[in-house]
């Protein structure tokens, strides 16, 4: 179902971005994937079964973003799939709070992801494609010390059924992917001490999942018959409680 479709996969220069990339191109899709980071995506084009073409992509920028997915519509000839992954989680309590951290998460997580989607949807009209946005279980459930990273990923969720229920009746597929603690680099970029420990800590006392266990959900709901809407997979680690 999937062999030949364009899709431009968002943050693709490590963990889940990149698992799905690499996913989707086993799978027969062209793939674009973009990031900051070119030499990540070098490697993984480079690893990637099938043509992969690297795009330097900072979803914060409006530019960056539309030159993204004019680049890959005009390397493949369409767009098929979006898949809005980057993001970062830069966990800490609200008081005391670094105020410039809130800016990067709502920037890159919550209005990286619209900016993908209001560039891509013309093509994806077009197609009848499919938005895959990656959100969190903390698009359900907020706790302490996550606050704005769990804002973001509520707007997300609630950005995606508005998205649905505007474009499900012009073919277009919304799909809403929710992972619980997933081994990746995401936790690294805490810059408070105690939640930093606290996520590793949290890692260690469990099996969490791998980047590719995500890959595999997404290759899952993209694959279905264009009759058949996954629209949400919730998937955490068997020992995640919440």
């Amino acid at each position: 179902m999937l062999k030949d479709k364009i899709v431009l996969v968002t943050g693709a220069s490590s963990g889940i971005g990149e698992a799905t990339a690499l996913a989707l191109s086993a799978e027969g899709a062209r793939v674009a994937a973009g990031a900051r980071r070119a030499d990540r995506l070098a490697a993984l084009a480079g690893k990637a079964p099938g043509e992969v073409l690297a795009l330097d992509l900072d979803v914060t920028d409006q530019d960056s973003v539309r030159a993204a997915v004019a680049a890959a519509v005009d390397r493949f000839g369409g767009l098929d799939v979006l898949v809005n992954n980057a993001g970062v989680m830069l966990n800490g309590p609200i008081a005391g709070a670094d105020t410039a951290e809130w800016t990067r998460m709502v920037e890159t997580n919550l209005l990286g992801s619209m900016y993908a989607v209001h560039a891509a949807l013309p093509h994806l009209l077009e197609r009848k494609g499919t938005v895959l946005q990656v959100s969190s279980t903390s698009g359900r459930i907020a706790s302490a010390g996550s606050g704005v990273y769990a804002a973001t990923k509520f707007g997300i969720n609630a950005f995606s059924e508005s998205l649905r229920q505007e474009v499900t009746a012009q073919g277009v597929r919304v799909v809403l992917v929710e992972p619980g603690f997933v081994s990746t680099e995401l936790t690294t970029h805490i810059t408070d001490p105690a939640i930093r420990e606290f996520a590793r800590n949290m890692a260690a006392s469990m099996r969490t999942l791998q980047p590719e266990d995500i890959a595999n959900a997404v290759v899952y709901a993209l694959g279905q018959p264009d009759h058949v809407a996954v629209n949400e997979i919730l998937v955490r680690p068997t020992d995640q409680t919440q």
